[in-house]
């Protein structure tokens, strides 16, 4: 366990391990979405979760492995795109977002301009969610049109909660949704045979 009082400069003011490593990943959160990867400073992000600079080096190691886990974090609130659950899905991308899932968008648009921010965001959504998808789809193809879903959901959420496109964010809701389902269907469900198979 890291004995953070060292590093405080505030010796009223101790943390344990834990709430220390999650004021600095928060802090991160908030600089990498506000600033994107190139532009964040470590001091910033120290400075904003009330810790030592050092701190952030003894707990992630890097900016880079720092970057990771708040992607890792980002893109976690993953919704399922299997036929059983695209019309909840379809209605949840067209509901009022979530903080969480705004954030996350935000930061991806502000890092990808960095190569190797890009590498990791790309990594993340593919091995944590992508390839999960892909497991639960059933037919040919499955891994291709699972990248087909995550990047109409990815389209879906970047003009209706970064750009605010007018029919997305003021339409009705309940017939969106039901396009939106049937495009997410056809590409969820296995296509038939060719014919003469």
């Amino acid at each position: 366990m890291i004995d953070d009082s060292a590093f405080t400069g505030d010796a009223l003011r101790k943390r344990d391990s834990a709430a220390t490593k999650q004021a600095i990943l928060d802090a991160a959160r908030t600089v990498f979405t506000r600033s994107g990867y190139d532009a964040a400073g470590m001091r910033e992000i120290a400075g904003l979760a009330g810790v030592d600079p050092r701190l952030i080096g003894r707990y992630f190691g890097s900016k880079e492995q720092l970057f990771t886990q708040v992607v890792e974090d980002a893109y976690t609130d993953h919704l399922m795109l299997t036929p059983e659950a695209n019309a909840e899905t379809a209605r949840a991308l067209l509901a009022d977002p979530t903080a969480a899932r705004a954030d996350g968008m935000i930061l991806t648009l502000r890092s990808a301009s960095n190569e190797r921010a890009a590498t990791i965001m790309r990594d993340s959504l593919e091995r944590n969610f992508q390839r999960a998808l892909a497991d639960e789809l059933v037919g040919p193809d499955a891994a291709a049109r699972a990248a087909l879903l995550v990047a109409i959901c990815t389209g879906v959420q970047f003009m209706r909660n970064v750009l605010h496109s007018s029919e997305l964010v003021g339409g009705d809701t309940d017939t969106l949704a039901g396009y939106l389902r049937a495009a997410l269907d056809a590409i969820a469900t296995a296509p038939p045979a060719p014919a003469g198979q």
